[in-house]
């Protein structure tokens, strides 16, 4: 059958003409026309059954390998850089190590309890009275407040300050008050010391 023949025989179909129960007998337009029916519904059942779920696998996946991907700059850079990290840690243990020697431990209190006398003896003040106050527990330490009464001159009192702030221990000066006494016009200074330990394990 020629070509043109088909294409007549195509273009002059009606679907109402169709015998559904002899379709051995169609004519050979009505055959084409159901063949690519047939096809076409095949073709889209596939794509919703097999082909739309592994487009969203391959999506995941594709997600799941840029994830990667990321992670694994990330680690080689780190990896790359070993070495500087494990220097820089060194440094920051050996750093630590010296804060904590910096902390008294509860021994070693009476003996910051004595420089603080001394500091105020070698400025020329009068200790009137030194008072541990009540421990306060923070995360990594316990803090230490003292409080402290002195009397003397006023540039003798920075002189105290001073030796008191740079010595070993770590002791953080606040809240002071200075009154004139009535008496002789010396000054009363009155001042909270905070020193630091190093909070053990069991507490």
């Amino acid at each position: 059958m020629a070509l043109d023949d088909v294409m007549e025989q195509i273009n002059s179909f009606d679907i109402n003409d169709i015998d559904w129960t002899r379709m051995g007998v169609w004519p050979l337009a009505g055959k084409v026309v159901f063949t690519l029916i047939i096809v076409i519904a095949i073709v889209t059942a596939s794509y919703f059954l097999f082909v739309k779920d592994l487009n969203v696998q391959l999506g995941q996946v594709s997600a799941k390998e840029e994830s990667l991907k990321a992670s694994f700059k990330g680690k080689a850079f780190q990896a790359a850089n070993l070495d500087a990290y494990r220097e820089q840690m060194k440094e920051m243990e050996a750093s630590f190590g010296a804060l904590v020697a910096q902390l008294p431990s509860d021994t070693e209190v009476p003996g910051l309890l004595e420089d603080i006398d001394e500091k105020g003896a070698d400025s020329g003040l009068s200790i009137a009275s030194i008072n541990l106050q009540a421990e306060k527990t923070e995360e990594f330490y316990v803090e230490l407040p003292i409080l402290i009464n002195v009397s003397g001159p006023y540039h003798d009192f920075g002189a105290f300050v001073s030796g008191v702030a740079g010595m070993p221990r770590i002791v953080t000066l606040h809240d002071y008050s200075i009154e004139k006494q009535a008496s002789n016009g010396l000054l009363d200074m009155t001042i909270l010391a905070k020193t630091y330990r190093y909070k053990g394990q069991g507490e």
